[in-house]
């Protein structure tokens, strides 16, 4: 799970609720009805082909997918902005939603046009250059939306003509990329049971993937892949399985240490009831990275129902906690390693896998696949059967770790929070540093004793953040290949948001106290910042229109750490003279 009891945000909204912010003009704005101007859509706008979309890496001009590309890098490949000018990156344009509350959105550019999402599923269209609208969608919500964390959206996915996004009410849909009509929706779980979505599709070989919320209400995570012409289901990986999610009855983490879990206590407990896989958790919230080679797909699991009353779930709970691969083409299992058996701190994984050569222990370059964790590790591991390499060094404070959590609160760090929470990470190949950030939030974790409430939260206790003790963040660089920390800037508050590399020797991160910053990425070195007036807790990203390099970024704050709320993308580039 993504958050402390403290700082929750859950909902149980209407679809009346949800449209508080603006009434009934987004459909009129959509159709072009009475008083509304209608906007041409900018010519440039072409299909994305699955050939842009291989090629994203190395696309300077657009960004195609949530992350980046396929691998997830975040890395963004040109340099007309870099660390010797990067002091006069001034505002392009600031573009206001309807909608004032958290953002999360990555925006997606495709030849000057630009896609973003907002809370509550708007989707806007604009020209990226000058911010103006083409057109905007507001999906209509349906009677019931169970979530936690924030009404919260990161992003569409795009492919040929249509934009695709996941909805809090537990739908799949597609739009038309020129006139933001709706093309076709289709459910993908029962929000009435728990099940929503805010994470950004993948979409590859003509089939869209996406995960689900969730783990707080007793569901059972999946990550499904559709037809992206007709959105029929194409095949389902459930991260329960039916049997064997008990696994090997595991007492030490990935790094080693004792968990202190009773496991002839849960191995009784198991005799009696097995069959407790449909109620598990393991949402999966964000994006799945593609090895387009082998064909396989790469996600994280986050943390088992209910999140810290461990009894009423015996076993490992695979695959919750975990690094998982799977066959593209049919979601057969291939392989997964489980970061923590048994959880019961709420320290699952979320943050996106990123795919890139790595050294093995003998210092050969191999395949590997990248993970940063709640725990303040960056993980590194061989791509092939998915068997750890390495970690690095923490990244936040850890003090009494595993300490179980009691009736009346055991204080452990990291707290439920990260470590690195859903935040991507970045990571730059001439400097062979990933870039994390980080929070630093002490917390003490209560259990209590909690039956599935049928849908409803379930936690089987709470974490609540350690009275007076200070909070803050960080963005640091791990050099992958020895596990070393290079550099960390510390931050006033917890981190959460993501980061972006350039080829540029950059490195941008954005602060829940509205700051946006550029460091050195060999350095870390704070070089430029901005303040945006709210919460930067979303993702940047870069493309190029006209030979003008541009960054961006959503400046709406969090609701999960509750940052000051907003409704502005803020956009930025060099003064022409500056190039």
């Amino acid at each position: 799970m993504q958050l402390s009891k403290i700082t929750k945000m859950l909902a149980l909204a209407t679809a009346g609720a949800a449209s508080l912010t603006a009434g009934n003009i987004f459909a009129q704005e959509i159709q072009g009805g009475a008083g509304v101007k209608v906007v041409e859509m900018s010519k440039s706008l072409l299909p994305v082909s699955q050939a842009m979309l291989d090629g994203a890496s190395k696309d300077s001009k657009n960004w195609l997918h949530s992350n980046g590309d396929y691998n997830q890098t975040r890395f963004y490949p040109a340099t007309q902005i870099n660390s010797g000018n990067v002091a006069k990156l001034k505002p392009a344009f600031i573009f206001q939603t309807a909608v004032v509350d958290s953002m999360e959105t990555a925006p997606i550019v495709v030849n000057g046009v630009m896609f973003v999402t907002t809370a509550f599923n708007h989707v806007y269209a604009l020209d990226a250059v000058t911010g103006q609208e083409y057109w905007h969608y507001k999906h209509k919500m349906g009677d019931t939306t169970t979530f936690c964390c924030g009404p919260n959206n990161k992003g569409v996915a795009v492919e040929g003509d249509r934009v695709f996004m996941g909805t809090l009410d537990g739908k799949l849909i597609a739009l038309d990329a020129k006139t933001g009509k709706l093309l076709w929706s289709t459910e993908i779980a029962d929000p009435e049971k728990g099940y929503s979505e805010t994470m950004a599709p993948t979409v590859v070989d003509g089939k869209v993937l996406i995960g689900t919320n969730g783990g707080e209400y007793g569901i059972r995570g999946f990550v499904k892949a559709f037809d992206s012409a007709t959105g029929k289901l194409v095949w389902t990986f459930n991260t329960v399985p039916e049997k064997g999610h008990e696994g090997v009855w595991a007492t030490k983490d990935a790094t080693g240490r004792d968990m202190h879990r009773d496991i002839a206590a849960e191995k009784a407990q198991f005799a009696k009831n097995p069959d407790f896989y449909q109620t598990l958790g393991g949402g999966v919230w964000m994006t799945p990275a593609i090895d387009r080679a082998t064909k396989t797909v790469f996600f994280v699991v986050g943390n088992p129902s209910p999140d810290l009353y461990g009894a009423e779930r015996p076993g490992d709970n695979l695959y919750t906690d975990s690094l998982v691969a799977v066959n593209l083409d049919t979601g057969a299992y291939k392989w997964h390693y489980q970061y923590i058996a048994h959880d019961v701190w709420d320290l699952d994984a979320v943050s996106p896998p990123i795919l890139v050569d790595v050294k093995d222990k003998s210092g050969k370059m191999i395949p590997g696949v990248i993970h940063g964790g709640k725990t303040g590790h960056v993980y590194v591991h061989d791509r092939r059967d998915g068997s750890l390499i390495r970690f690095s060094e923490a990244m936040v404070p850890q003090e009494n770790m595993w300490t179980l959590p009691t009736a009346t609160g055991a204080r452990m760090l990291p707290g439920a929070n990260g470590g690195v929470e859903w935040s991507p990470m970045a990571f730059n190949p001439g400097t062979r540093f990933s870039y994390a950030v980080n929070l630093h939030q002490p917390m003490t974790y209560h259990v209590e004793e909690s039956k599935y409430p049928n849908g409803k939260l379930w936690l089987g206790g709470a974490f609540k953040n350690a009275v007076g003790e200070e909070q803050w963040g960080n963005v640091t660089a791990v050099d992958i290949d020895t596990g070393k920390i290079a550099w960390q800037a510390k931050t006033e508050q917890p981190m959460i948001g993501g980061a972006l590399a350039t080829a540029g020797n950059l490195v941008f991160a954005g602060e829940g106290n509205g700051l946006f910053k550029a460091y050195d990425a060999k350095t870390g070195k704070m070089l430029w910042q901005f303040q945006c007036g709210a919460g930067v807790n979303a993702p940047p990203v870069s493309y190029m229109v006209n030979g003008r390099q541009y960054i961006a970024v959503a400046a709406g704050g969090n609701s999960q750490l509750n940052f000051k709320r907003g409704n502005s993308v803020m956009v930025f580039a060099l003064d022409e003279r500056a190039k």
